[in-house]
């Protein structure tokens, strides 16, 4: 069984007496363990796309089965709930709290999952290691680098184990040194700790970095093609363990 599948995907939104239709009946399957990038142009549908995908909106109409449940019906909150144990998710923005430590914006999906502040001190900890800020994690946000931000971003996207990680332009904020470490470590968690990827990005060069590229257009899939050619994985993160 698919860990996601969707069909026939309907998005639209009343715009002057009219609905707007965003995605157009979009049918795909995602596998346990895929590295997939979401591309397409500025209007596409592809954000749209992320967005049911993740939890955060949910679908005009068609059905949605995320790892054997069906979620397009549910509540708000039982939408918060399912996001909390089996997504994790990394912005552009990196979406840190600017008056807290790396350590403590890592601890917060385990503060609203209820983990005790002992557990939570302790993953949080295995987290920035994972990611290579052992050495950064009382700095805040204005003390770390682009990169570093947005590794303690992903830290947090995989502190409560969440099976999936949606990064949505997770190097659209960062050049491009930085950008490609950011990817190998995608790469990492996906070949060496079996985490399901969703990437959304319009950079040709970014979505190499995955298995398999969707591309959007006019909110119906354009093309579905495997990655014949990935890009090359450095081999000295998560030096820090």
């Amino acid at each position: 069984m698919p860990l996601i599948e969707l069909k026939n995907i309907v998005k639209s939104y009343p715009l002057d007496g009219f609905n707007l239709k965003i995605l157009k009946g979009i049918s795909l399957e995602i596998n346990q363990g895929e590295f997939v990038a979401i591309m397409g142009p500025s209007g596409s549908g592809k954000s749209t796309l992320m967005n049911i995908l993740g939890c955060l909106d949910k679908p005009t109409s068609g059905k949605y089965v995320l790892d054997g449940v069906n979620v397009e019906k549910m509540t708000n909150d039982q939408l918060a709930e399912i996001r909390n144990k089996k997504i994790g998710f990394v912005f552009q923005g990196f979406n840190l709290l600017s008056r807290t430590t790396a350590i403590e914006n890592v601890e917060l999906p385990m503060v609203y999952a209820g983990v005790p502040e002992e557990e939570r001190q302790e993953r949080a900890q295995m987290a920035l290691k994972r990611v290579g800020l052992k050495e950064r994690m009382h700095h805040m946000p204005n003390q770390l680098s682009g990169g570093q931000q947005q590794r303690v971003a992903i830290a947090r996207a995989i502190v409560n184990d969440a099976p999936i990680i949606f990064a949505d332009e997770p190097t659209g904020n960062l050049d491009t040194k930085m950008s490609v470490e950011i990817m190998d470590l995608f790469t990492k968690l996906n070949k060496e700790m079996g985490r399901t990827i969703i990437l959304v990005t319009h950079e040709e060069d970014i979505a190499l970095f995955a298995d398999r590229i969707i591309k959007i257009v006019d909110g119906e899939i354009h093309s579905d093609e495997k990655v014949k050619k990935k890009k090359h994985v450095q081999k000295d993160l998560f030096a820090g363990e």
